[in-house]
């Protein structure tokens, strides 16, 4: 089973310039006790038909085991750019994926590129979601990014639309066709990340995994 291991994407400001960081609880107000791994990915595909074969470089499970690599490592995380760089095919799950490379490629460069990258990672989810709207992967990629990205930049538009979507699906398990260890993922990461009031907090734990 792929995990994310705990890291999640977390693009923060620093007087200008922003990095990647590994731990999006250091955010203000942000709850810190240790969490649980923030991703568990590995069983999401179920969610929608994925056309690509178990040994393609865009099948599901390749691009997770990127995406966990290339959160912690510079150069794996050059290298799943680079895997994601030219694909202009119009899966929108891939297409998310490459938007996530985008983001934690902009951990790594310069500080002129750094915001680039950052845009073309919100165009990259743009065109992701419009392929896929219902997708619970596509949008939880989305907005682990945009969810953490400084207001300034204005790039954050859809948190609460991505949160209702996630929110709604967790709460309607096991009918959304979430699996029980995706819906921890979600669960837990709505919840320890404060991203949902007392109350669905309260409503999500009453929901059997």
């Amino acid at each position: 089973m792929i995990k994310i291991a705990g890291v999640l994407l977390v693009v923060c400001a620093s007087v200008g310039p922003f990095r990647l960081v590994a731990n999006p609880a250091a955010r203000s107000g942000a709850n810190t006790r240790p969490s649980r791994p923030a991703v568990s990915a590995g069983r999401i595909t179920s969610l929608t038909p994925f056309p690509h074969t178990l040994t393609s470089p865009f099948a599901p499970a390749t691009l997770r085991r990127h995406f966990e690599q290339a959160a912690t490592d510079k150069a794996a995380g050059e290298k799943f750019y680079k895997l994601l760089a030219d694909y202009k095919d119009h899966d929108g799950l891939v297409l998310a994926y490459k938007g996530a490379a985008e983001a934690i490629r902009a951990r790594d460069a310069s500080m002129f590129n750094k915001l680039t990258y950052v845009q073309d990672a919100s165009r990259t989810f743009e065109q992701a979601v419009s392929i896929d709207p219902r997708n619970p992967e596509i949008r939880f990629l989305r907005f682990t990014v945009e969810s953490n990205l400084p207001g300034f930049l204005g790039l954050s538009k859809h948190v609460e639309e991505d949160k209702s979507l996630l929110l709604s699906a967790a709460l309607a398990h096991p009918g959304t066709g979430l699996d029980a260890e995706a819906f921890r993922t979600v669960r837990d990461y709505l919840v320890e990340r404060g991203h949902v009031s007392e109350g669905d907090a309260q409503r999500l734990s009453k929901v059997k995994e």
